[in-house]
């Protein structure tokens, strides 16, 4: 059965995937506000505020809604990206009704108690702390800066321990009020689900959900360069960044194809040439990340220090002449590769559930999963090929780099190779 959808008077949307096969149903909302919606004082205040939701609401304990949702076998979690926050249970397809409410109840009447503030402040910075001391997390963020510097997609989701050290519950809420609009978010279910009875619990539970129209993001505008941290570690951690298509552009079908035959899996360019053949490191990958205007194609490596040179030249020499070079059934391999994954979702009801959702957001409407295999299948050689040419040559190279980083060649030197 195709995905159904309803549009509530508020503006918020219901969209449901009906699965025979399962017993269980996959609820969430999904918010299309994260940490790009944030203003520079603001940094970190998505991620703060998705904590805050379950710490307590107007009717319910931060305690009574872990033992309401676990009394009845569920489970609940969160997580926040740049352009999305997602609220997420799941349960038997009995409890739904006990679902929508708990999650209605900690979107709309979070009560941002400030004793519990403080005591989440701490939680938060010790996660900071700890993406701070995992060299491979470090590496991320210090990426995005260098792309995005002093925008909002080169912050870190988590935010900073300056910023998140000040927070007060009217800060959370103001953006709360901003960015949680009815018109931004759905409520997405897969599973053992009955859409009009979905629809209904949903119609009921937010309805005091009102829109508020503030336009929080700009263009995003790429820059590249060099952010290094040496660290005493016994590896250095790398990333090779550039810009590339969004994923409202057409080509991002043919990114997802790139990505993968250059780094996307045990047959890879990447992988076959830097560990298999040389034996330069343990893993490396290659992956696109997108967002509405722009995107990132991004490699990751890890290796000692006395390799790190061989690890980023060799690295950046498959990159290159995967522009002239890449065959057919490296391309078929990947594309068979994207379209498996996107075929998985559908067997999961938590994955499809967030499948439809994010379409909707990204996209507007969800397609159908033929349509999506139809335009992977229609990347060819040369669309792939013309893409890494353009990508790997002529734009500024974006390099991260964290840990034993004394033998690593200067950054001129290392993007003197893409120009």
């Amino acid at each position: 059965m195709s995905v159904r959808e309803t549009r509530l008077e508020n503006g918020l949307t219901v969209l449901s995937h009906h699965m025979p096969t399962v017993e269980t149903v996959s609820l969430g909302v999904w918010v299309h506000a994260g940490a790009r919606n944030e203003r520079p004082e603001e940094n970190g205040i998505a991620h703060f505020l998705e904590h805050m939701a379950f710490k307590g609401t107007s009717h319910r304990s931060a305690r009574q809604i872990a033992e309401e949702i676990e009394a009845a076998g569920g489970d609940m979690n969160a997580a926040t990206g740049m352009e999305t926050t997602a609220y997420y249970a799941r349960m038997l397809k009995e409890d739904l009704a006990l679902g929508v409410d708990i999650l209605a109840d900690i979107l709309l009447n979070p009560r941002l108690d400030r004793e519990e503030m403080e005591r989440e402040r701490e939680v938060i910075l010790e996660e900071i702390a700890a993406a701070h001391d995992m060299p491979d997390d470090l590496v991320f963020d210090l990426a995005h800066d260098a792309a995005f510097p002093n925008q909002p997609l080169g912050r870190p989701i988590l935010g900073t321990v300056e910023h998140v050290s000040g927070f007060t519950p009217d800060d959370i809420a103001t953006y709360r009020r901003e960015c949680y609009s009815p018109d931004r978010m759905v409520v997405a279910a897969a599973g053992s689900v009955d859409h009009d009875r979905l629809a209904a619990l949903a119609g009921e539970a937010f309805s005091g959900l009102k829109a508020f129209p503030v336009e929080r993001v700009r263009d995003a505008r790429f820059e590249g360069g060099a952010r290094l941290v040496p660290k005493p570690l016994g590896q250095a951690h790398i990333v090779l960044a550039f810009p590339s298509p969004g994923y409202l552009d057409e080509e991002v079908y043919a990114l997802q194809v790139l990505a993968g035959a250059v780094g996307g899996g045990m047959s890879s360019r990447l992988f076959q040439e830097v560990r298999e053949r040389r034996g330069l490191c343990y893993s490396i990958s290659s992956f696109a990340e997108t967002f509405a205007d722009t995107g990132l194609f991004c490699v990751y490596a890890a290796t000692g220090a006395r390799r790190v040179n061989d690890l980023v030249s060799v690295t950046a020499d498959e990159m290159l002449a995967a522009a002239e070079t890449m065959d057919e059934e490296e391309v078929a391999r990947a594309r068979a590769q994207l379209k498996a994954s996107l075929v998985l979702c559908l067997e999961s009801s938590s994955a499809r559930a967030d499948q439809i959702a994010r379409q909707k957001l990204v996209f507007g409407r969800v397609p159908e999963i033929e349509e999506v295999i139809a335009k992977v299948e229609a990347v060819d050689i040369e669309a792939v090929r013309s893409l890494a040419r353009r990508i790997f040559r002529g734009n500024r190279l974006t390099l991260a780099a964290v840990g034993a980083l004394d033998n690593l060649a200067p950054y001129d030197e290392i993007a003197e190779k893409f120009a």
